[in-house]
């Protein structure tokens, strides 16, 4: 006969467990439905968010060169601290094989007692040369001696400096990586940000930024304008030759430029080393107020000064402005000028 049970009963918490979940998933539907959909930003929004994060990717940037800089400084010294306690460890060798060859001639002179080489000598005056050499040889031993412990010392001194040296650049190195991160990462958001843009919005201030690069990549002629001295008139020229070159983080040239890396290369194109980021460059010289600029004058921007241009005359700048543009003219009150420096 077959047996009937009773189906087994939910318990009472399973029960209260269910019910409870089934009306929060009907409360999540209902708010899901009734939610806004984020608002999306308009195109000149967008915009201003992009040039925010382009100007904190360029600060990112010097700090980036300045790393950069640092580590390759470094590497140069370290290079040659490393040579020079390789040549001083071949001398310190030296020094010790002739140690060795005045303590072997000093022994095998020694190894009679100087009376009774005196009673054994045929000629005194032959013994009293000999005599002679053993107290020079002695003489030479000590010389030998501090020469060693002088060249130890300076070995020392040397490898501990090269330590300390690796530490810092092991540390520089940290320093750069994070660095070219943080500008990575801005750059990499104001794409994100560009992409939410439709494709008209995309083309319009595409079609912005083109025209903004056209107006002012125009040749300036200084024509009689003899304000600039030789080497600044030359470093404009050369910064001159590379309108319309593109922006690109990190680039001293000749086909892309950060904004310090324009004005050092346009420098050193006229015979002129000027350091490699803007903040280094701004204490390169005495500053100047906007109305004693002249052509080709160094020109920073932002409290940080971590922007630097040429300054072009008549009130304009020739400068690498940031991710997006290439080197153009603009109008120094497009940016909070501070001051200027004369190479």
């Amino acid at each position: 006969m077959a047996s009937h049970r009773r189906p087994k009963q939910p318990s009472r918490t399973r029960v209260t467990v269910l019910t409870t979940a089934a009306a929060a998933a009907v409360v999540l539907s209902a708010n899901a439905a009734n939610a806004a959909p984020s608002e999306k930003l308009g195109k000149d929004e967008v915009k201003a968010k992009v040039d925010k994060l382009y100007e904190q990717a360029e600060q990112a940037t010097e700090k980036y060169n300045g790393a950069k800089e640092k580590q390759q400084k470094l590497q140069k010294e370290i290079s040659t601290i490393q040579d020079n306690v390789a040549r001083g460890q071949e001398e310190l060798n030296k020094l010790r094989d002739g140690l060795g060859s005045l303590a072997t001639a000093q022994y095998r002179s020694g190894g009679i007692d100087p009376s009774v080489q005196l009673f054994l000598s045929a000629d005194p005056d032959d013994y009293l040369d000999k005599a002679s050499t053993l107290d020079q040889l002695s003489g030479q031993q000590v010389e030998a001696l501090k020469k060693i412990q002088d060249k130890q010392r300076e070995l020392a001194q040397q490898r501990a400096e090269a330590t300390e040296k690796l530490k810092d650049l092991a540390s520089t190195r940290t320093e750069l990586g994070n660095k070219k991160q943080e500008v990575q990462g801005k750059l990499a958001e104001a794409q994100k940000l560009l992409n939410t843009l439709t494709a008209k919005e995309k083309a319009a201030l595409a079609a912005e930024q083109q025209r903004a690069n056209r107006s002012s990549t125009d040749r300036v002629d200084l024509g009689n304008d003899s304000s600039a001295s030789g080497r600044a008139a030359a470093a404009f020229s050369a910064a001159q030759s590379r309108i319309g070159s593109p922006y690109v983080y990190g680039a001293t040239g000749p086909s892309s430029f950060d904004c310090s890396g324009l004005t050092s290369w346009a420098y050193a194109q006229a015979g002129v080393s000027i350091p490699r980021t803007s903040q280094a460059q701004a204490g390169y010289g005495a500053h100047l107020s906007q109305s004693q600029l002249q052509v080709g004058d160094l020109v920073f921007f932002y409290g940080d000064l971590h922007h630097v241009g040429l300054y072009a005359g008549n009130g304009q700048v020739l400068h690498a402005p940031h991710t997006g543009a290439v080197v153009r003219y603009e109008s120094i009150n497009n940016m909070p000028f501070q001051f200027g420096v004369r190479v």
